[in-house]
């Protein structure tokens, strides 16, 4: 199909090739993008996909459309107690416990689309490397200082427990399982050497005693003054996002920081972590055998996960004159972010590019509850999978809900009524419409509008203030982005599609002007066509998946963002195949949802539990609506009387999957003439309701 597109500097996005490292260039805007390393002892749900990967991916997308140099790295957090105490529950030794999460984190990010430059893991030896040398030079600097302090020890084990490796009664409430450093029942921190009656995790028979033990320590203290004053300018120069260090006012109000910062530890009794490098000095004896504590390696695994992406890491890291680095995380990560390794920073003496903007967010909760992995409540890992809901939908609706300034809730319901009222009845219906009108009209090719190459008048005689209207919500998405308020900036590509629907009824885009106005009706085609273009730019971010199926309708590579609507769609253009970028979701699977992601709670009876035919199968007749819940019914009251299960949430979702294939191919199979090419379309189809099918019987088999 012939391609004609204008041909302009910056309009077309560039692309990285295949293997091509990306790195800063004096004179460019160059971005480094890190989203919170998530810890790789558990699966992630969706509030921690929102709250650090999916919208750190949005703003990285959003940068590469605006063909800025950008770095999005991440990875698995892989070191510290936790992983220990959940290897041993799993019977894994913490690398096998850690190659397995790992791998459940990247095939999860890979289904949400989620396009890091590198994804890595903190358990490698550049990591060691980079995380002991920095640790050398607080040694060096000063700002290491040893303190001794009572720990519990284990007998029958020979050594020292962190934390989480002792359990025991809470002196406050009197529970008996609190752990070492927390008792969940009252809630209270606590000190492991105050539990009474304190047992060993790893063997509860083993004895449990108090002895002294030395650690090292980082002097927070010692560096306040310069940390205070790197937040005070950061924040205002980065115009963070509201958190609990600094308020809007640019006024300090961390606790930590109001009663003054205390030396805190550094290394750990532990064997699976970064070793303690071995220095000089009485002060360092007996730290040898020791590791480094997570929370001091933790974000080190930001530019060590980097130096395994490229040789050249430190133009990233040593680079703050050319370098802006923009840091996603949840807001229980902000102390760490903006107190602690910026301390670790200063103190490492050398020039570091530190943050730029921070980006957190409040806590998604689950359908008025929280999620809870120990009661399997919530959706968590790729389990989204299972509902048959697009990847696109999952993110368009967690960045519309994204909690910025409050916790928000997740809803079954708000999901649905998004995907059908927004993305469907709003988004796809205008990109269909446009297109189906040029297919069926003029052939699949773009007519002469009479519109020269390039920026749109907002002085146009007919289109003065369609074009003005769209020109100023592209300055507003584009403020928007730039400022990270991600939410708004999805806002406003919804009003900007919004404006095209709006702009085909006003001009009556229709057969009859096509006859009557001809010209004025190829001009109409042609303005909308090319909003849809840019379009696609702006949908990039939030779903990718939806812009390549947007551009091989329009048979066009992607495109960058640009300030003003223009004509870089050209008269003779040659547009690919319409077809539906979403699908309809009834209403009522939202209670089969609900109830699959509910968590561990009695089941209700089968009758109950039991879907309605007619709630998966959209479009059916009456007859067969009865029809399909009669059989439904039946089903049911077999379940009821003992015998076969209800439909699991994937068998109903497989049922309309398949529904709307058999759809597909009786539309196809009623169409005139039966040419070859749609004898062969008609056969592609029918294979893929086959496979459907035959994937609906492997689902009712293993439910």
């Amino acid at each position: 199909m012939a391609q004609k597109i204008r041909d302009a500097k910056g309009l077309l996005r560039s692309v990285p090739k295949p293997g091509e490292k990306i790195t800063p260039a004096e004179g460019e805007r160059n971005v480094l993008i890190t989203s919170a390393l998530p810890y790789c002892n558990n699966v992630p749900h969706l509030g921690n996909i929102i709250g650090s990967t999916l919208s750190a991916d949005v703003f990285a997308r959003y940068n590469r459309t605006r063909n800025w140099r950008t770095l999005y790295i991440c990875g698995t957090d892989e070191y510290g107690t936790a992983t220990e105490t959940q290897a041993l529950k799993e019977g894994l030794t913490p690398r096998q416990l850690c190659d397995k999460y790992n791998a459940t984190h990247v095939e999860t990010y890979k289904w949400f689309e989620l396009q890091f430059d590198y994804f890595g893991r903190t358990s490698t030896p550049l990591h060691t490397e980079i995380a002991q040398e920095i640790y050398m030079n607080l040694a060096k600097n000063g700002f290491l200082e040893r303190l001794e302090k009572e720990q519990t020890f284990c007998e029958g084990c020979s050594k020292f427990l962190a934390d989480r490796f002792v359990e025991g009664t809470c002196p406050h409430c009197g529970s008996d399982d609190a752990r070492g450093d927390q008792c969940d029942v009252c809630g209270r921190t606590l000190d492991a050497v105050d539990l009474i009656n304190p047992r060993c995790l790893i063997d509860k028979s083993h004895k449990v005693a108090t002895r002294t033990t030395a650690h090292m320590y980082l002097k927070l203290d010692a560096l306040q003054p310069r940390t205070e004053e790197w937040i005070k300018k950061s924040w205002k120069e980065g115009r963070w996002s509201p958190n609990a260090v600094v308020n809007a006012d640019g006024e300090l109000i961390d606790a930590r920081l109001k009663a003054g910062l205390r030396p805190t530890p550094v290394t750990r009794d532990l064997s699976w972590g970064v070793p303690v490098p071995r220095l000089e000095g009485k002060e360092h004896e007996g730290m040898e055998n020791k590791v480094l504590y997570v929370w001091f390696d933790a974000c080190i695994g930001y530019p060590s996960i980097t130096a395994n992406y490229t040789p050249e890491w430190k133009q990233w890291w040593f680079n703050e004159q050319n370098v802006r680095l923009y840091q996603f995380m949840g807001k229980d990560n902000v102390y760490f972010h903006t107190i602690y390794f910026p301390s670790v920073q200063i103190g490492d003496g050398r020039p570091w590019t530190m943050l730029h903007h921070l980006s957190t967010t409040e806590y998604l909760n689950y359908e008025g509850g929280k999620f809870s992995k120990s009661h399997n409540r919530g959706v968590f890992g790729p389990a989204a999978r299972e509902t048959g809901i697009p990847p696109s939908v999952w993110r368009y609706y967690l960045i519309s809900a994204r909690p910025e300034t409050a916790d928000s809730m997740f809803s079954w319901a708000d999901l649905i009524a998004a995907n059908n009222n927004v993305l469907l009845k709003n988004f796809g219906n205008f990109v269909n419409r446009a297109l189906k009108f040029v297919v069926a009209q003029y052939d699949g090719i773009i007519p002469d509008g009479g519109d020269a190459p390039g920026p749109l008048s907002p002085n146009d005689e007919h289109d003065a203030e369609f074009i003005s209207d769209i020109n100023i919500l592209l300055k507003e998405y584009i403020d928007a982005m730039d400022a990270v308020k991600l939410r708004l900036g999805l806002h406003t590509v919804m009003a900007v599609s919004a404006r095209g629907n709006l702009y085909l009824q006003s001009s009556g885009l229709n057969k009859a002007l096509m006859a009557e106005k001809p010209k004025r009706c190829a001009q109409v085609v042609s303005r909308a066509l090319n909003l849809i273009y840019l379009l696609t730019a702006l949908v990039h971010p939030f779903m990718p998946a939806t812009e390549a199926a947007m551009l091989e309708q329009l048979n066009a590579p992607p495109r960058a963002v640009s300030e003003v609507l223009s004509n870089d769609l050209l008269a003779g253009h040659s547009v690919g195949k319409p077809d539906h970028l979403f699908k309809p979701i009834d209403e009522k699977m939202a209670d089969v949802f609900r109830e699959k992601f509910g968590g561990n709670k009695p089941k209700e009876d089968a009758l109950a539990q039991a879907a309605d035919a007619t709630h998966v199968v959209p479009g059916m007749s009456k007859r067969k609506a009865a029809a399909a819940k009669r059989a439904a019914d039946k089903n049911a009251a077999t379940a009821a009387a003992g015998g076969e299960q209800p439909k699991s949430a994937e068998v109903l979702a497989w049922e309309q999957k398949v529904a709307e294939q058999g759809e597909v191919v009786r539309e196809l199979k009623a169409k005139t003439p039966k040419t070859p090419e749609l004898e062969q379309e008609i056969s592609q189809e029918v294979e893929k309701l086959k496979k459907l099918k035959a994937e609906l019987a492997e689902l009712a088999k293993s439910a």
